[in-house]
């Protein structure tokens, strides 16, 4: 089945999955859902993740992050920029998520990277999503 927003898709995967408390989730891989799925673990909102070799296609495997009382670490994930309007913002202009709880995801000319490091090396792009 083919998905129209695979970032979407992935975002989704991972709400969903926490919020049924599962350990981890299955996502299929490409190189941009790498670098997010990158991002997420050096930010401390997912414990770790794995390449999985499949035969139709690579999966990664997201394992997810919870505090002692079972809740999990990430509050909200929602998609920015989709592929029926896509949302490009300048380095001046990329917003604070929750007044620098969360964090906001770009794709640059540099990198898929967050949108705190996208401002200390003054370079803008599409903004991809939020994390808080």
């Amino acid at each position: 089945m083919s998905v129209t927003d695979p970032i979407s898709d992935m975002l989704t995967r991972i709400r969903n999955a926490m919020m049924v408390s599962h350990d981890s989730v299955l996502i299929p891989a490409s190189r941009m859902k790498l670098s997010i799925t990158k991002i997420l673990k050096e930010e401390g909102f997912v414990s770790g993740y794995e390449v999985l070799r499949g035969k139709p296609q690579r999966m990664i495997k997201v394992y997810l992050r919870y505090d002692d009382k079972k809740q999990p670490l990430v509050s909200g994930l929602k998609r920015v920029s989709k592929p029926g309007l896509r949302v490009y913002v300048q380095s001046r202009e990329i917003p604070r998520v929750y007044g620098g709880l969360g964090i906001s995801i770009l794709s640059t000319s540099r990198g898929v990277m967050t949108g705190q490091a996208a401002w200390r090396q003054r370079v803008g792009g599409e903004l991809l999503c939020y994390v808080w």
